[in-house]
């Protein structure tokens, strides 16, 4: 009953989006911010939640009011329609001129990490069009391996699946990821991390994330140690034209001789090129998450 359930979900969704795909990108992009706003007014749970993350949060100190709050998240529900939309366009093979119009600056940090042999660390968060970045950066470059959590829908993962690899990309799974993921970077290969999401405790540490304390993934600091690859944030943002993606140089590890505290040092400055991101684009960044769970306030 429950694969019936999924295989008709997935049709459902399939049979929803095409139409959405087949559109010009300029209707397609307007269709998406509707979608947005449709969404912000219907997920009052998560739009609560987004709300109350960034009226508390150090990078929202100018905000005064709810007003102010709430009129950023629904910007920022607005864009991740958009992204929605643009994702769609690709995955059904519309998206090949929106990747091509990415711009991309700081491709020599990447170059020169790759002349290192080691393999190359791509660290970045739910920022902007985090799937249209990944998707780039496999066609520009060379494959790329994503360390995430399949969706829970087996036949809509298969979907996605296919698509990536077009691109090239491909998924490493999160559980009893260690072992490829090492694999694929002895072989000078990339590997993504979205480093932005909660984590139990004995797979980061609490560090101070936009001015109160949150898990954080330890795991881009543990591999760098282990094989040597260049660790290199990248993030992309939405602008009047497009998108922007950004490549910044390799990051030099701690050099704290205590190995426990120099790892929680390479994530805390790892995590630090996130917080810049929101920062300065306040609107593309995943509020909805509870990024703050299991943390005691104080």
């Amino acid at each position: 009953m429950n694969k019936l359930f999924r295989l008709f979900e997935a049709g459902f969704l399939i049979f929803l989006s095409l139409p959405l795909a087949v559109l010009p990108m300029r209707l397609s992009l307007k269709a998406g911010e509707l979608l947005g706003l449709f969404v912000f007014h219907l997920w009052k749970s998560r739009r609560k939640i987004a709300i109350e993350n960034l009226s508390k949060a150090i990078s929202a100190g100018q905000i005064k009011t709810h007003d102010q709050a709430e009129q950023i998240i629904r910007e920022n529900f607005r864009n991740f329609g958009r992204s929605l939309i643009e994702v769609i366009k690709i995955y059904y093979g519309f998206g090949r001129p929106l990747i091509d119009s990415v711009v991309m600056e700081g491709a020599k940090h990447f170059h020169a990490a790759k002349t290192k042999n080691k393999g190359v660390i791509f660290i970045t968060g739910h920022c902007g069009n985090w799937e249209l970045m990944a998707l780039t950066t496999g066609l520009k470059f060379s494959d790329v391996s994503i360390v995430a959590r399949p969706i829970d829908n087996p036949y809509l993962n298969k979907f996605i699946e296919r698509v990536r690899k077009r691109y090239g990309n491909s998924i490493i799974y999160k559980k009893g990821a260690l072992k490829p993921i090492v694999q694929t970077l002895k072989k000078n290969h990339i590997v993504g991390i979205l480093m932005d999401q909660a984590v139990i405790a004995s797979e980061g540490y609490v560090i101070d994330f936009l001015g109160r304390g949150a898990w954080t993934t330890k795991m881009p600091a543990l591999l760098a140690r282990k094989t040597g690859a260049a660790v290199l944030p990248a993030f992309i943002h939405r602008t009047a034209k497009g998108h922007r993606m950004v490549i910044f140089p390799e990051i030099e590890l701690s050099r704290n001789e205590d190995k426990e505290q120099a790892i929680k040092e390479d994530t805390v400055k790892f995590s630090s090129f996130i917080e810049e991101y929101i920062k300065a684009y306040p609107t593309e960044w995943l509020w909805i998450h509870r990024r703050w769970k299991r943390v005691k306030e104080g």
